[in-house]
């Protein structure tokens, strides 16, 4: 065991794959020489060699594109992308290709495509560096999307998603990529990339969230521990696809939820959440579902910040809310 951060993680997954498959390739923008623009990937070109990992051109477009092709060549390409906001000029490129090549091919070519990049605020970023859209990838057929929480869940879905045969687009967190730290196995192990994990249980409402949310949800349950209101709390993992077992099983028991998220709230991961809930738990509710996200505007630059960012406090109130309800 080894106290890790996401990056340090993340690294280490990357590290195992390429040790052990001689398949798997890792490149982008900056990613060889100087390690990527957060240094996640550092060291891997000094040890695999520049063959393995290697740097891209500034095209988000080609990366992807090429990716395409690597995986129909029998390589499983891990693919960074600096910035969420650079994803746009690839999407075409995962849209119309990535995610469509397995039904399009009748299931001749897998698409053992990974496709990495950061994502979300709360670092003073400049524009096109703090969104939140997993919505737009959830919302494609043929594509998984996964978000990690911890460093253990980021080394452990990692390793899955570039063994999976199906294209991932893993979104991490930035907020936290060195906000936590926490023991994690030296070891190769895998994390199911369909599945949500029940971060503590309890009985008078459930708290549904993922990314760096799920650390300020843990500080509003401390708020809420202190008002005698019983919390649990599930860390989604995956957005697509949604573990629909977990959620109904947690509001049937507690009879209540709020769905948190730092995305702009219209047409998002919470709302499919809600009509999960409704779908599959409707006649337990105790009080209507709840969405604590992220305002429908752009996501305001650093002295702005602040007020977009969902505090501690914004969930708390709305647990209270719905509990005296």
């Amino acid at each position: 065991m080894s106290v890790m951060t996401m990056v340090k993680a993340i690294n280490d997954a990357l590290d195992i794959k390429l040790s052990e498959d001689n398949r798997v390739v890792v490149y982008g923008e900056d990613v060889g020489v100087e390690g990527g623009v957060f240094r996640v990937t550092e060291g891997l070109q000094r040890k695999h060699g520049a063959d393995r990992v290697f740097d891209s051109p500034l095209a988000e477009s080609g990366i992807v594109g090429a990716a395409l092709g690597m995986a129909v060549s029998g390589l499983r390409p891990v693919v960074e992308l600096q910035f969420e906001g650079f994803t746009f000029p690839a999407f075409n490129q995962i849209v119309t290709g990535i995610s469509r090549m397995q039904n399009r091919s009748r299931g001749k070519f897998k698409m053992p495509v990974v496709i990495r990049f950061p994502y979300g605020g709360g670092v003073n970023a400049l524009e096109h560096h703090s969104d939140s859209p997993e919505a737009l990838f959830a919302h494609i057929p043929g594509l998984r999307v996964v978000i990690p929480s911890t460093p253990h869940d980021a080394k452990g879905l990692l390793i899955a998603a570039i063994e999976s045969n199906d294209p991932v687009v893993f979104m991490e967190p930035k907020r936290i990529y060195r906000a936590i730290k926490q023991e994690v196995s030296d070891e190769k192990f895998s994390l199911p990339l369909d599945k949500a994990r029940v971060v503590q249980e309890g009985t008078d409402i459930t708290v549904v969230a993922f990314g760096a949310m799920i650390r300020e949800c843990q500080k509003a349950i401390k708020m809420a521990q202190e008002a005698g209101i019983s919390v649990e709390l599930i860390d989604l993992r995956s957005i697509y696809p949604i573990d629909r077992e977990t959620i109904r099983n947690s509001v049937r028991k507690t009879g209540r939820v709020i769905v948190v998220a730092e995305a702009n709230e219209s047409f998002s991961v919470g709302s499919e959440l809600i009509a999960v809930v409704n779908e599959e738990a409707f006649l337990y509710l105790e009080a209507p579902p709840r969405r604590v996200m992220g305002f429908d505007t752009v996501v305001p630059l650093a002295q702005g910040e602040k007020y977009f960012i969902i505090s501690p406090e914004r969930i708390f109130y709305e647990i209270e809310k719905s509990v005296t309800f």
